[in-house]
């Protein structure tokens, strides 16, 4: 998948500016798909120069003129034929990973410090993502938001997101409890 549907999927919540769109990407869509503020405006250019989505010029006094954009007719039925087509499977490169297969040859204690850092890391994403549940909730409970909401998308991504950092940090504990018992072990022989 290319950048470019997940800011089409971004303007469904309705017209923004490219500052707008790195906010949303920080904080909403940073759990499945990362984008520079730099690729966004980049992206929002090319799709702009496509017609998938419109650009307005909205002048400013003592700034710059702002640049919002919509999602056009034809972005709306791109975004809808992606939704239809088959995903390609998830790939997952992670560097710690490669750092915890090494570990028996490699500097136990730095692993476990690598581990608590992304440990923290989860911790501090599942502040923001709760923060941002209660902002998408607003006075409605889950059952009546995920009944009568506008829009679920964003909030079944949450989940997913919540489900992501959750098992990171339960993969994380148990990786230093062996760590540790391995450790305590090799101490007394």
């Amino acid at each position: 998948m290319s950048l470019k549907y997940a800011v089409l999927a971004a303007l469904l919540e309705g017209e923004a500016s490219g500052y707008d769109l790195a906010k949303i990407f920080d904080v909403s869509v940073s759990n499945f798909w990362a984008a520079t503020p730099q690729q966004l405006y980049r992206e929002l250019e090319r799709l702009a120069g496509e017609g998938l989505i419109a650009a307005r010029v909205v002048p400013q006094e003592r700034r710059p003129n702002k640049r919002m954009f919509t999602l056009s007719e034809a972005g709306r039925q791109d975004l809808a034929a992606f939704t239809a087509k088959q995903p390609r499977p998830t790939a997952a490169r992670d560097e710690l990973m490669v750092k915890v297969q090494a570990v028996d040859g490699g500097d136990v204690e730095a692993v476990r410090a690598h581990i608590e850092e992304r440990m923290e890391w989860a911790r501090g994403k599942l502040a923001r993502y709760e923060r941002l549940r209660r902002h998408l909730l607003g006075d409605l409970s889950e059952e009546e938001f995920l009944r009568d909401g506008e829009r679920i998308g964003p909030y079944l991504t949450l989940l997913r997101g919540f489900s992501f950092e959750e098992e990171n940090l339960r993969w994380g504990q148990q990786v230093l409890e062996i760590l540790a018992r391995r450790t305590a072990s090799a101490d007394r022989a």
